[in-house]
């Protein structure tokens, strides 16, 4: 298992210390993780043949993240993860301008988001790491003080789970996405038009050509968003759509089929040539399915290559621009609502 060298990872930013923690378990999988932007830099697990395989794009340096991570590899995007059209948004009678940093639209948080910051660590073990994260009032424009911490846990069954807590001292918008990127053949291995996704999703909220979802709730049925039953991410991709061709390929908020805030499965992808199988179970209401279209050629981690849809992100989430839309699941909270969700990656061989 090639891990990413926690001491070459380390540097510092603002006199912050930048660190790689590793989780481990006795079946064979790891997870390093930074307490720069809460990033998954690398989840190593084996192939059906035992080997051990980083199945997440990332950098081996600190440095590299700090430099040049324009993608959001495996960072926890906040204090809104996703798009909210024009930046704009009505709380409690005002509205409130964020950066448009993404065209017209604000997207994950802003210039600034949690994706960059430096978050401090609560604890850490081989199978635990607990960091924080405080929101000044006023930061990037979002309202209200914000306190959010993330637990990352690594059990004995392969599962990862990410539970995460924010605590609001007056109404504000919170969504939280972990956006790491897969490969179940290894990253930087090729294409993933082979392999298979299957959804716990009958619906999609539709977007405008500014990527913002529309305010629609359409049926996946007979469309190429159906994945209902496993199907290869290739058939969809290459499909001639609308909606497809917006997204450059797949980059839309799915309505998951659960009930609000119980921890059910949403996803399972699966590689055949490797027998690797990836298994997300969630609270949240929706899952952002993105096939990395918008990647441009560089090198990762140990050398590797990245390119354009070679990699897939399952995002689970409240949906885009919620705020906008009063049918979508609300995402304000509050002093007596805070937010408390909990998303597994559950590691497998079929």
């Amino acid at each position: 298992m090639n891990l990413v060298n926690e001491e070459k990872f380390k540097t510092a930013k603002n006199g912050k210390l930048i660190s790689l923690y590793t989780l481990k378990n006795a079946s064979g999988m790891a997870a390093q993780i930074t307490n720069l932007g809460g990033v998954i830099v690398s989840i190593f697990v084996p192939d059906k043949k035992g080997k051990s395989e980083d199945v997440v794009q990332g950098y081996d340096t600190g440095e590299e993240y700090l430099a040049r991570n324009q993608y959001y590899y495996g960072a926890i995007c906040g204090r809104c993860a996703n798009r909210i059209r024009d930046g704009k948004f009505v709380l409690d009678g005002k509205e409130h301008q964020l950066a448009q940093n993404a065209g017209t639209a604000h997207l994950h948080g802003g210039v600034e988001g949690f994706d960059k910051k430096i978050w401090n660590v609560v604890s850490a073990s081989s199978s635990q790491l607990v960091l924080e994260l405080r929101s000044a009032d006023g930061e990037e424009n979002y309202p209200g003080n914000l306190k959010v911490t993330v637990v990352y846990a690594l059990n004995e069954k392969n599962e990862l789970r990410l539970d995460y807590l924010a605590l609001a001292d007056k109404p504000t918008l919170v969504n939280l996405a972990a956006h790491s990127y897969f490969n179940l053949a290894g990253a930087g291995s090729g294409n993933i038009y082979k392999q298979k996704l299957q959804l716990n999703a009958d619906f999609i909220t539709p977007m405008a050509p500014d990527c913002v979802p529309t305010g629609e709730i359409i049926s996946v049925k007979k469309s190429p968003f159906d994945f209902t039953k496993l199907t290869p991410f290739g058939k969809g991709i290459k499909a001639f759509h609308r909606q497809i061709k917006l997204g450059r390929g797949f980059d839309h908020n799915f309505v998951l089929n659960h009930r609000p805030g119980s921890l059910e499965k949403a996803a399972v992808a699966h590689d055949a040539a490797s027998g690797r199988q990836l298994e997300i179970s969630t609270t949240l209401p929706g899952i952002q399915l993105y096939t990395a279209n918008w990647v441009k050629d560089e090198i990762g981690k140990a050398g590797k290559t990245y390119k354009k849809q070679w990699a897939f992100c399952l995002e689970t989430q409240y949906f885009p621009d919620a705020a906008n839309h009063a049918h979508f699941p609300s995402n304000i909270f509050t002093p007596e609502h805070p937010y408390k969700h909990s998303t597994v990656y559950k590691f497998s061989i079929k």
